[in-house]
């Protein structure tokens, strides 16, 4: 996470030497089907350096907390959040406006690590999911219509959404008792007994 951080301020400076081409073209525009690659691009652009760097921490931070469950689980779940969160905002966020920022995957790491530890029944998640919601909780605000216009409240919201869904689909299961495990040698199975 640490080493995908730069290159959002790397793109934000491509962006600004352009004179904002990237975020006009690249970011989600509603309703508008010319805007529907920003669903994929939008989180990877910032509005300015300033917007960057309100992101970097929450995302290093929580993506960090994602990241620890498998790289597969990882890459599953951001881009479910992001595709989630995208399409929220394209289906319900103002057509007059371009939405751009990684704050729907924040919000969706957010949600995806409080749910984890609900759902995964896991001492470890629970006591990730208790810190992050002290650290974080208090910006669930961003997800109320109306709080600042600037801000757009639909990509937090579906983030959030589809990090909850995430963590549901994404979990780790659990083997039930006397279930057969299959070796990795001669395709035996065996049941192995639960102490």
């Amino acid at each position: 996470m640490c080493a995908f951080v730069p290159v959002l301020f790397g793109i934000q400076l491509i962006d600004n030497l352009t004179g904002h081409r990237l975020q006009r073209d690249g970011g989600i525009q509603p309703h508008a089907v010319q805007g529907l690659d920003g669903v994929v691009l939008a989180p990877l652009l910032h509005a300015s350096f300033e917007h960057v760097t309100a992101n970097s921490v929450p995302l290093i931070l929580l993506g960090t907390f994602v990241l620890a469950a498998g790289t597969k689980r990882f890459i599953a779940a951001t881009v479910f959040i992001a595709l989630v969160s995208g399409l929220g905002v394209w289906f319900i966020g103002d057509p007059r406006t371009v939405v751009v920022g990684a704050s729907g995957v924040i919000f969706g790491y957010f949600g995806l690590l409080v749910v984890r530890g609900v759902v995964e029944r896991s001492w470890w998640n629970i006591a990730v999911a208790l810190l992050i919601g002290l650290l974080y909780g208090w910006q669930l605000v961003g997800v109320l219509p109306g709080i600042d216009s600037k801000i757009s409240w639909q990509g937090h919201l579906c983030g959030l959404v589809g990090g909850a869904v995430a963590a549901v689909l994404f979990r780790r299961r659990r083997r039930r008792p006397g279930t057969p495990v299959t070796t990795a040698g001669d395709g035996d199975t065996l049941s192995l007994p639960v102490s």
